[in-house]
């Protein structure tokens, strides 16, 4: 029989073990297609973690254990499935929390929805039926501002849940993925994970789960965690593509057309800042659209014809030039700024906008990602 194993994380988890893993071998029987194991990946616990996964390997032959050096939430998992890979030559392999707020009775659920064409399950918090009743106003808005930002500057697919750590992947999948060069010390690993997954045509389904609060032991997540995952980002952005490097790089043509325009106009014609500003950063939009249309975007098959293009981008641009003026102005008129320097910093936060609406509207494609989700109403 074909296996599906669990790679299961801990550090400090002896309680919460102890519940956890009865209740995932009691699904083993409601599971058909597969033979189910568990692989404990334990960080050298002071709690004795180790020790109680030891203590029920005789109740559960099954259930695997490896241990090693705390270096990482991302080092762990790459260690645990390498190790899996090698050890049981699985066809599945699963992610889950051993913090008990990832429900073992979906387990039967994901692996069946791999049988079906998918090869890549997540259990997600933010698609309909799913929720976080536990959740403070800060703490789910920080969950679904992150999740934006990983849909719309890390070029992810339209999932909603990209850090859910409750995921199913076909083995040969995660194969074909290259895990040396992602994120490892944090939480930004998921998000890591889930772009090199998409990139190698991951066919994505999000399944609807309840996220309670954890009542034993403490939360990992870390200020050096959402620190990781900005840089994370970032980098994620740079290797989606080719695309959004040449809008940089148009970008920073518009960059010398605007401060290069503000300059004659300010220094050699005597013009008033206040008027100079938007005649340079008029000039710059029109400039960056030709260059877009005709290098930036040039590979989309828009759904936009050429003068709605440019009525949405100068609409954008727009947008992005008050945002660039409003914060220059406020440098220079109210903490006294250099108004060169202000300026570079009104033109670097309209680029970040420019860019957002600009991908998600003026060259929208008709290419589809291939994600799905599904309600809980339909797995009742």
């Amino acid at each position: 029989m074909n296996i599906a194993c669990i790679v299961l994380p801990t550090y400090n988890e002896s309680e919460n073990v102890k519940i956890l893993l009865p209740r995932i071998f009691e699904q083993a029987d409601r599971i058909t297609s597969h033979e189910l194991h568990v692989l404990v990946v334990d960080d050298n616990s002071p709690d004795g973690t180790a020790g109680v996964v030891r203590g029920m390997q005789a109740r559960f032959p099954r259930l695997h254990l490896i241990t090693g050096e705390k270096k990482g939430l991302g080092v762990a998992y790459k260690r645990g499935f390498a190790h899996a890979i090698t050890e049981f030559d699985p066809d599945i392999i699963l992610q889950m929390d051993a913090d008990l707020q990832h429900s073992p009775e979906l387990l039967p659920l994901m692996i069946d929805l791999l049988q079906h064409g998918f090869t890549f399950v997540i259990g997600s918090r933010f698609v309909f039926g799913g929720s976080t009743p536990d959740f403070s106003f800060r703490r789910r808005s920080l969950s679904l501002v992150g999740n934006w930002l990983l849909r719309n500057m890390g070029g992810l697919p339209s999932i909603r849940d990209c850090t859910s750590g409750f995921r199913c992947i076909k083995a040969e999948l995660l194969e074909r993925c290259d895990l040396t060069g992602l994120s490892t010390k944090g939480y930004s690993f998921q998000s890591s994970l889930l772009f090199e997954l998409v990139r190698n045509g991951a066919k994505v389904i999000e399944v609807p789960i309840t996220f309670p609060d954890r009542v034993r032991g403490e939360s990992k997540l870390s200020f050096a965690d959402q620190v990781e995952f900005l840089f994370n980002l970032t980098r994620m952005r740079f290797r989606k593509s080719s695309e959004f490097i040449r809008f940089l790089l148009v970008g920073a043509s518009g960059v010398f057309v605007n401060l290069g325009l503000y300059y004659l106009l300010t220094r050699l014609f005597s013009v008033s800042l206040e008027l100079a500003a938007p005649i340079a950063i008029e000039v710059s939009i029109v400039s960056n659209f030709i260059l877009n249309n005709l290098y930036t975007f040039r590979e989309r098959d828009s759904r936009n014809g050429l003068m709605r293009r440019f009525l949405y981008f100068h609409v954008a641009a727009g947008l992005a030039g008050v945002v660039n003026y409003s914060i220059f102005m406020l440098l220079v008129k109210g903490i006294g700024m250099y108004d060169m320097f202000a300026n570079c910093v009104g033109i670097a936060a309209g680029t970040v906008v420019n860019y957002l609406l600009n991908s998600r509207i003026t060259w929208v494609g008709k290419k589809k990602d291939g994600s799905f989700s599904i309600d809980r109403r339909s797995i009742q």
